[in-house]
């Protein structure tokens, strides 16, 4: 069984129900198209550089792997059993770039942290 989490680049003032429909679209087929955006891209990038989804390493996090990478969201399907530093570099690294985590185990969305300028 996995545990699955999904971040999302959806604009500024994005709600959690705005993830959950986003979501849910995608679920029934329909998708963003276009680019990459670059936060998903930046998140990936360093992911998977800490954990990598490509080629079978001992140890990998992933339940299913590759990733799912679309221009607006990345889904992790992680193994149960995964390490909690895992789940802590997601969280983080989706702060730093700006996306909502989505849990897709009950429906939670975590926003980014807000900045204090």
């Amino acid at each position: 069984m996995s545990f699955d989490l999904v971040v999302w680049a959806l604009d500024g003032g994005a709600t959690p129900a705005d993830v959950r429909a986003a979501h849910e679209l995608c679920r029934e087929g329909e998708h963003a198209e276009g680019q990459v955006d670059r936060r998903i891209g930046g998140f990936y990038a360093e992911l998977t550089a800490q954990y990598p989804d490509k080629e079978p390493v001992a140890d990998s996090p992933w339940a299913d792997a590759p990733l799912h990478v679309a221009p607006d969201h990345v889904l992790m399907c992680l193994d149960e059993s995964c390490a909690d530093a895992v789940l802590e570099a997601i969280e983080r690294l989706a702060g730093q770039h700006d996306l909502m985590l989505l849990d897709l185990q009950d429906g939670t969305v975590y926003p980014p942290p807000t900045r204090v300028v």
